[in-house]
């Protein structure tokens, strides 16, 4: 390891390895991760206050916040039949039982109700929208009561992330035979990826327990296909907190790459695929104090089902009839329905809209499964991904598969794939109407074209696509499309530019070959 404040530590690793306790490379690594830590923990943070001009719109909004004592929420056993609960300091990522299930951040519907009305909490969250006022102004923290109640609003780390656009894909949409299709654009943000939502509240609630004594945390870490690792790097790095990222060697994108290296994380390159990253981060959690971050941990749960409260906001609290997420750890589309389903139970409105699991067929096991019959009883089965242009969803063994199925069967979901061509091609036809897509919106848009051929989604339902990152981050597959360069998929829409000479004769002949009419 270099001892040096700016870490960056690449290790090549080589998985496949039979299951045991601790396996010799995750002691290695936790010897190493411990040495690497001591050193970035050394680097000084100031700490400072944060002192703002309050107007009479702030003072408006400060006077209706809830009191957080009042509130209440916990660490909740997703399995049904247990159901113990667990304080939210305490580092804990599944529950003792028998089943060692998932947690959940459980609020208490009673308490939220005798705070403020229905009406009331609307009129919050929309004056507290887009606003200056630490926390507040921030897409995941104008719900704060909703999100963490507990936690001291100075402790809470965030680049106010959210209040993505919403846009109306008009144009496109016609060509589907949809007047109403809408990209929930969750890429605009600080690093261009709707984990920016989720990882907000992790590392909020981490640098709480740590400047309060709560537990003693060293690091967090995460595995990642790419996005979940630049959002943990960014924000560790605005708490002055060090991070720990496991990426699949060869996996990701140059950019994703960059952006952890670029906030100091120390970085391990490791030679498996995501599912072999996952299995060797918790080894490594067991041995030394990193807290985990990815997200079979329900804080990033409760961060990103902000977005659904957010839809219903731009529609003025209208409920859309789909919803369409592009799903791979399948913790995203159990983040939206939660969402929806929190707005409905306190009030806010009258139903929850049916929600699409979308999935690119190189990585399909819930699709897989689904299509067999499945639908939570028995058990599930996890595939090999292989290689898909959507990586950031390239994943056989989701974590959350249950919470995933567990929403569907709720609100009448459905699951639905797309082929590496299908993908592609119809990321090109969105992009001839303005939009930049990366590829896993493609997953989203495909499944949407599937479904309204098939009569499923009608020409007057309004329908989301959840775009959970910006095109930028996934040029290099759009290269390769329009290079004719990707296996798999005809290039229909390739668009090569044009060499001609310095001259205006030659400028003209090159542009009346592809506008004849001029």
């Amino acid at each position: 390891v270099t001892r040096r404040p700016c870490l960056c530590l690449c290790l090549c690793l080589r998985a496949g390895r039979p299951r045991r306790q601790t396996h010799p490379k995750a002691a290695m690594l936790a010897r190493e991760l411990t040495r690497a830590v001591r050193v970035v923990a050394r680097i000084p943070r100031v700490a400072h206050a944060r002192h703002f001009t309050v107007s009479p719109r702030i003072e408006q909004i400060l006077a209706a916040t809830p009191d957080p004592a009042k509130l209440d929420a916990t660490f909740t056993c997703f399995n049904q039949n247990c159901c113990k609960t667990f304080d939210l300091n305490e580092v804990r990522y599944r529950c003792p039982c028998e089943k060692k299930t998932l947690l959940d951040v459980t609020h208490d519907y009673d308490k939220l109700k005798k705070a403020m009305s229905p009406s009331e909490w609307r009129e919050l969250f929309d004056k507290r929208a887009g606003s200056t006022l630490w926390p507040y102004g921030s897409g995941v923290w104008s719900k704060k009561e909703w999100i963490l109640p507990h936690i001291d609003n100075e402790n809470i780390v965030s680049m106010f992330e959210g209040n993505s656009n919403l846009f109306w894909a008009e144009r496109f949409g016609s060509s589907l035979g949809l007047n109403e299709l809408w990209i929930k654009q969750c890429g605009l943000s600080h690093t261009a990826s709707f984990k920016d939502l989720g990882m907000t509240v992790l590392v909020s609630q981490v640098n709480h327990m740590r400047k309060t004594g709560k537990a003693d945390i060293a690091a967090v870490g995460c595995a990642s296909t790419g996005d979940t690792s630049a959002a943990l790097a960014a924000y560790c790095a605005a708490a002055g907190i060090p991070c720990i990222v496991v990426l699949p060697k060869g996996k990701i994108t140059t950019a994703q790459l960059l952006q952890p290296i670029a906030n100091g994380a120390i970085v391990l390159n490791v030679d498996t695929d995501f599912d072999g990253c996952m299995k060797l981060i918790q080894e490594v959690v067991g041995e030394v104090p990193i807290y985990l971050a990815n997200s079979l941990n329900s804080l990033r749960i409760e961060g990103q089902k902000s977005a659904a409260l957010e839809i219903l906001q731009q529609f003025d609290w209208e409920v859309p009839d789909w919803v369409v997420v592009p799903s791979g750890n399948l913790g995203n589309i159990y983040a939206f329905w939660k969402g929806f389903d929190m707005a409905f139970q306190m009030g806010l409105v009258n139903k929850v809209p049916r929600m699409v699991v979308a999935q690119a067929h190189n990585a399909n096991p819930l699709y897989a499964n689904w299509a067999q019959g499945w639908r939570g009883e028995g058990e599930f089965t996890p595939m090999k991904a292989q290689t898909t242009v959507a990586s950031a969803i390239q994943i056989g063994d989701p974590v959350s598969v249950h919470r995933a199925i567990y929403a569907l069967n709720r609100c009448n979901g459905l699951v639905e794939e797309a082929n590496e061509d299908e993908i592609m091609d119809i990321s090109a036809r969105a992009d001839l109407t303005g939009m930049f897509t990366c590829p896993h919106t493609g997953v989203g848009l495909a499944v949407v074209e599937k479904l309204r051929n098939k009569g499923i989604i009608d020409r007057d339902h309004r329908v989301i696509v959840v775009s959970t990152a910006h095109g930028l981050k996934f040029t290099s597959a759009k290269v390769a499309y329009h290079e004719g360069q990707l296996k798999d998929v005809i290039s229909k829409h390739a668009n090569q530019p044009i060499s001609v000479a310095d001259n205006s004769n030659a400028l003209i002949d090159a542009l009346r070959k592809r506008m004849p009419n001029i």
